[in-house]
């Protein structure tokens, strides 16, 4: 991959990045938002330092690691990712209070037409900004958007400390066992 440099990052900002969806998922992947890393480059969680992709593979929803280019390839899976919020920004913190709602609601839509059988919004704190529900903890919720039940992971971000690479996959895997069951 060529090297970004801090200019193609900024000129990432506010870039929409596209979904990598189909009808029917087994699990839908939920982002707060694109860094600018991902926007840049197309391909999600794709900064170095987030542990995503790690986790994906830690946790058994895929048989190997992949990279961010890769995305594509998690169809087959019958995984998939989109994010709370679309546009690109350097910290989540960028974002206001109605984007979070607004975004919940463009969401909970989406599900609605996708009808994945799982929602897992990776972030705690995103999920309760967008479905305003201040007491979710990681974990299934009882929150049900049309039949797709929803669960909340936490960040993959290289900022979360409170999660090591191994905690984040038993919770990932967790999920990967009620998605099969």
């Amino acid at each position: 991959m060529t090297r970004l440099t801090r200019q193609d990052l900024e000129a990432a900002r506010d870039r929409l990045v596209p979904d990598v969806v189909a009808d029917g998922l087994r699990v839908l992947f939920c982002g707060i938002n694109p860094g600018l890393m991902t926007a840049a480059t197309g391909h999600h969680f794709a900064r170095p330092g987030n542990r995503f992709w790690p986790v994906l593979h830690l946790s058994g929803f895929t048989p190997r690691q992949l990279r961010p280019a890769e995305q594509r390839e998690l169809l087959s899976y019958g995984l998939g990712i989109t994010n709370v919020v679309a546009r690109a920004t350097a910290r989540a913190d960028e974002l206001s209070a109605e984007e979070y709602r607004e975004g919940g609601r463009l969401l909970a839509a989406k599900v609605t037409r996708l009808r994945p059988h799982w929602l897992a919004v990776v972030g705690v704190t995103a999920y309760r900004a967008a479905f305003d529900d201040r007491k979710a903890r990681v974990g299934p919720q009882e929150r049900v958007i049309g039949g797709t039940r929803v669960w909340v992971l936490p960040n993959p971000s290289g900022l979360n400390a409170h999660w090591t690479a191994a905690t984040m996959a038993e919770e990932f895997a967790r999920l990967r066992e009620a998605a099969e069951g």
